[in-house]
């Protein structure tokens, strides 16, 4: 019998993920982005693929070295458009071709990025969410000598300047443009110099279009301003949905007769743990209507994994009839698809099966959805399920070869009781060739957010560390969304308080399973999770060793040097640290670090601007003025999730280094 294979760090190189898909408008063919992985440039290319819901071998669609990405059929389907840097590395355009077959032809000729489009009702133009490039930048890209010598200086006078994972912002704003389908003739609908202008929907008739802005003095200063509009397509006065006082709305989408709107978001300000909820609101404006209302559940995908395929947010779908919405759930670990009876507001499960449900679409019958799952063993692939005789089929098999034959290990789900005699959940993660006989070394992972979730998804890492011979362990301490507001309201403006005390617990149900060896457990978590790990440190001395990752370790440094800004203060009582420097210090790690002995390795990404590597500067050289062994490893040009998207070679250097640290201190010598 052939000895069971084992999952490498390598291993993130042979992943191929679907990015994106859709289904075409007669239900017959599913488009989708699949992303790989180029090893000597360190690269990561797409191209289109086709696959039929009625099954067989997917085929490929567009072919090259570049990125083909965010399909979209025309309304007859004849005609997919989609966006691409085939014609320069650097600048994305949008391209469409044939679905018969023929080239692919390019639309626009932006010089800027491209957030998104979407086809007019009649297939006749594009609405556009565009970000031109600044005028310097051209500037500079036209003159080569400006170009080697680079930027002289950034100067802003806006407060939110810069985002993970995109960089400094420019000064331009993203703004509405309609794209003519065939000659590519472009208008710019909407022009402010501190407006934004985002995610636009056309309306049924395809007379407007819907858009969210934040239209105050001080848009930045407002962020709980941001509204409905609409302009006409043809351009014209820009209207505002009066909606909300105060609030947020997301992710807009027409009732078929163009009466609604339905849409996702809260009602107020500040109030992170609040459930995400369903709404509608009329399509002239007026008090917008909380479907949900009744049900604890998060209307979202807080779903967290490290290999990201289609794993999206979807906006509300109507029925065609008007009557129902189609919408996501996060619950237990699980990212579900219910439905909702508008009047009525009874439910119906859709598709509610442990996993995780991303991406979903409709044929226009609306008798097939297309769907993106993936759960514990398989990161993601495409079903299609007919939604009259209510049966499923798999259309794509993406990595089998890979995991063909591999020993994973195996996972047991449980629940215990938390250190307030609250309900949570974990998993613990056995290693391959288990055997319950021995005594193993243990990891406790923590999830980032807080307002996230660890569930039914495949984790690399976790799978990594087990095939090195770890029990891996992780649970959903309070703090976190999926299990009602309760939960996740635990710890508002109480970090470090009852999610360690519920971590502790965890450890102590983890350490009293029978194949445990209590005296060699570590820890380790990035982001939020490397908040813990640090506060852990600085609180207790049980763990053997420690990996904190792009941490958070002084909230009064935090404040402001954050992409999240100056809003970071609302998570602890909405004040500003000069107004409240104690409440910051006494939930900060770096107030408690003085006590920590464990040997502890620290992660950072030299670009992250979610939590800024001073952060975790300050942990690393306080470790070493305490005499605990410590080690630090910078990531440079990687973003705050480098761990789930940053550069291949990277994500293997950063998994190499958790083995060989927890090796060193929980692998007996």
């Amino acid at each position: 019998m052939a000895r069971k294979k084992l999952l490498t760090a390598e291993d993130l190189y042979r992943y191929e993920l679907i990015t994106d898909l859709r289904i075409s408008p007669d239900g017959k063919n599913i488009v989708y982005s699949q992303q790989r992985a180029d090893k000597t440039t360190e690269k990561k290319f797409s191209n289109l693929w086709i696959v039929k819901t009625s099954g067989g071998a997917p085929k490929q669609f567009t072919y090259g070295n570049h990125v083909d990405a965010h399909p979209r059929w025309s309304p007859d389907g004849k005609t997919i458009a989609f966006i691409s840097n085939r014609g320069s590395e650097t600048q994305m355009q949008i391209y469409v071709i044939p679905f018969d077959g023929g080239e692919a032809r390019k639309l626009t000729d932006f010089k800027g990025s491209i957030e998104g489009f979407k086809w007019s009702p009649d297939g006749k133009s594009l609405a556009v969410q565009f970000q031109k490039k600044d005028k310097e930048v051209l500037e500079r890209e036209k003159d080569e000598n400006k170009k080697k010598l680079g930027v002289v200086a950034r100067h802003y006078d806006r407060v939110f300047y810069k985002f993970d994972g995109a960089g400094f912002l420019p000064k331009e704003r993203t703004h509405i443009w309609i794209v003519d389908a065939k000659s590519g003739k472009s208008k710019q609908l909407t022009d402010h110099k501190i407006y934004d202008e985002a995610d636009p929907v056309w309306s049924p008739d395809g007379k407007y279009i819907l858009f969210t802005s934040g239209r105050t003095p001080q848009p930045d200063m407002d962020i709980y301003d941001w509204k409905f509009y609409r302009i006409p397509a043809k351009g014209g006065r820009i209207k505002e949905i009066p909606s909300f006082d105060k609030g947020e709305m997301h992710l807009p989408s027409f009732s078929p007769d163009g009466k609604w709107i339905a849409f996702i978001g809260n009602e107020g300000k500040g109030d992170w743990w609040k459930n995400t909820r369903l709404w509608i609101i009329p399509a002239d404006g007026g008090k917008p209507d909380c479907l949900t209302s009744r049900f604890d559940w998060d209307v979202n995908n807080t779903n967290i994994n490290d290999v990201i395929g289609a794993h999206t947010m979807v906006r509300p779908t109507w029925s065609n009839c008007g009557k129902y919405i189609y919408f996501q759930v996060s619950r237990h670990g699980d990212t579900v698809v219910k439905k909702i009876h508008v009047e009525t507001r009874e439910v119906e499960d859709v598709i509610n099966k442990t996993g995780a449900v991303g991406s979903f679409w409709f044929d226009d019958a609306q008798e097939k959805m297309a769907y993106y799952f993936g759960d514990l063993y398989d990161f993601g692939q495409i079903h299609v399920r007919d939604m009259i005789k209510g049966t499923e089929k798999q259309l794509t098999k993406l990595n089998a070869n890979i995991f063909r034959n591999m020993d994973l290990g195996e996972i047991d789900e449980f629940w215990f009781k938390g250190s307030s005699g609250n309900e949570l959940q974990g998993w613990i993660l056995k290693p391959p060739g288990f055997n319950p006989r021995r005594k193993y070394p243990s990891i406790i992972e923590i999830h980032g957010g807080p307002l996230m979730m660890y569930g039914n998804m495949f984790m690399h890492e976790f799978y990594y560390l087990a095939s090195k011979g770890y029990v891996v362990a992780f649970c959903n301490p309070r703090g976190g969304q999926g299990y009602g507001e309760k939960h996740a309201k635990a710890i508002h403006n109480k970090w470090g308080t009852v999610d360690y005390e519920d971590l502790m617990k965890f450890a102590n149900v983890v350490a009293r399973k029978p194949y445990i060896d209590k005296d060699r457990m570590g820890v380790t978590g990035g982001s939020y999770g490397g908040y813990m790990t640090n506060w852990i440190i600085g609180k207790t001395n049980r763990f053997k060793a420690a990996v904190t990752q792009r941490s958070v370790s002084n909230l009064i440094s935090m404040w402001g040097s954050s992409d999240v800004n100056w809003v970071f203060q609302e998570e602890f009582g909405n004040k500003p640290p000069w107004e409240n420097l104690n409440n910051y210090w006494k939930q900060s790690p770096m107030k408690y670090i003085g006590i920590a002995k464990t040997p502890t390795l620290v992660f950072h990404s030299e670009q992250d601007h979610r939590c800024q590597i001073e952060q975790s500067e300050q942990v690393y050289v306080a470790l070493k003025r305490l005499g605990v062994d410590t080690e630090f490893v910078r990531f440079p040009d990687e973003p705050h999730g480098l761990s789930r998207g940053g550069r291949t070679d990277r994500r293997v250097e950063r998994l190499n280094h958790i083995v060989r640290w927890f090796d060193k201190y929980l692998k007996k010598r």
